[in-house]
């Protein structure tokens, strides 16, 4: 069965969408950030992004949970084609739905987070490497939360 995979950048919304769109959808869901090995989290909230080479050990264990509990709904950045692809490898079909907002909606969210290591110094470099998949849904999180998810269930609904 195909997975949901709620991506964008830091500050998106990835979790916080995820989480409704699954209960709405009786998925169970997945936490991408949750499979960072310490390495990758200690690099990022040392203000410096990852690379490829640093998602690969990442990628292959949220990928083994999401084929695992497949349907499901997931968050993941999911930045560029080369870890979509590991995402395939791994968790086999995946459907894309990118979260965007202008970048000073995004930075304000990033900015008012106290828990997270993903500090807001980072956003413009996930901007400049966010290169989304042309099938992507595309839904805009500058709207509240209620509203994001009525967009991402109804552009599901849509592609069906």
């Amino acid at each position: 069965m195909t997975a949901i995979c709620i991506m964008g950048v830091s500050g998106s919304g990835k979790s916080t969408v995820g989480k409704v769109v699954a209960e709405r959808l009786g998925l169970p869901f997945i936490e991408g950030d949750d499979h960072h090995p310490a390495a990758n989290v200690a690099k990022m909230a040392g203000g410096h992004a990852l690379d490829n080479a640093d998602r690969a050990a990442w990628i292959a264990s949220l990928g083994a949970e999401v084929r695992a509990a497949a349907p499901c709904v997931f968050s993941c950045s999911a930045l560029n084609p080369v870890v979509r692809g590991w995402l395939a490898d791994n968790a086999g079909a995946v459907r894309y739905v990118l979260l965007h907002a202008p970048r000073d909606v995004l930075a304000a969210r990033m900015e008012a987070r106290a828990d997270h290591f993903m500090g807001a110094t980072m956003l413009d470099g996930q901007i400049a490497a966010m290169d989304p998949p042309e099938t992507a849904l595309r839904v805009s999180v500058d709207q509240p939360v209620d509203a994001v998810v009525a967009d991402v269930l109804q552009a599901l609904d849509e592609q069906a």
